[in-house]
């Protein structure tokens, strides 16, 4: 095979390897299911067998699928490592993982909004603002949210002025898509209900009320995500 060959290949790879990730977050397929077969995925794609199986040898290298002997091939992650640098997705049990990682906001981000308030400027808090009716709109719109969820929460954390909370934010980011991943964009209202809390009281530079919106927030979540796991051991 030559080097120009060789290369198209590791492109081609490259681009079915994105079309897999978003078939993988934006259709729903729960961690623990089977994706379609090699063949399936040849057909969808448009793509020779070999492209597919480089592609998923890939995503099996990221934590993303891992092949089953005789059986097929599973998701068993929702975010790549480089997603999850602090490599959390190894762990089986989600909803187990989800609670214990909703304990470690519970003990930060409040006190990171409260801080938010006290520092941020301005424009970080047009900046806020913008982010909050963008989580609503993208949501309300019946898309899937997390990416700009994510970045409203990453702006509460620079506006802290704390440079090791920046740093932590790979945490609260693993926190956010496993619990999406769980709950299926579930709890929309209260979730735009609660950013928005929590964006007035950085607005209005009120740290009691940061602080408190961003307890309920976390709150309303880590409930629902308890109620599931009750109702999943019934």
């Amino acid at each position: 095979m030559g080097e120009i060959e060789k290369m198209n290949r590791k492109l081609l790879a490259s681009q079915v390897e994105e079309e897999l990730m978003h078939y993988i977050q934006q259709e729903s397929v729960l961690i623990g299911e089977k994706i379609p077969n090699e063949f399936e995925l040849a057909e969808k794609f448009g793509v020779g067998r070999s492209t597919v199986r480089e592609t998923v040898k890939s995503l099996v290298t990221k934590g993303v699928l891992e092949v089953r002997r005789g059986s097929g091939t599973y998701v068993v992650s929702k975010s790549t490592i480089e997603e999850d640098p602090l490599g959390l997705s190894k762990f089986t049990d989600k909803y187990k993982l989800g609670l214990e990682l909703f304990e470690v906001r519970l003990m930060l981000e409040p006190e990171i909004a409260a801080l938010a308030s006290d520092y941020a400027t301005s424009e970080e808090k047009e900046e806020l603002k913008r982010l909050c009716n963008e989580v609503e709109q993208i949501y309300r719109a019946g898309k899937n949210h997390t990416k700009k969820d994510i970045e409203f929460h990453t702006c509460i954390a620079r506006c802290s002025r704390n440079r090791v909370v920046e740093m932590l934010q790979p945490i609260m980011q693993t926190a956010i898509v496993t619990f999406v991943n769980l709950t299926h964009r579930s709890l929309m209202e209260e979730t735009i209900e609660t950013h928005r809390a929590i964006t007035e009281a950085i607005v209005r530079s009120d740290p009691v009320g940061a602080r408190c919106a961003m307890i309920m927030h976390l709150t309303y979540n880590r409930q629902a995500l308890i109620k599931m796991m009750e109702e999943r051991n019934r």
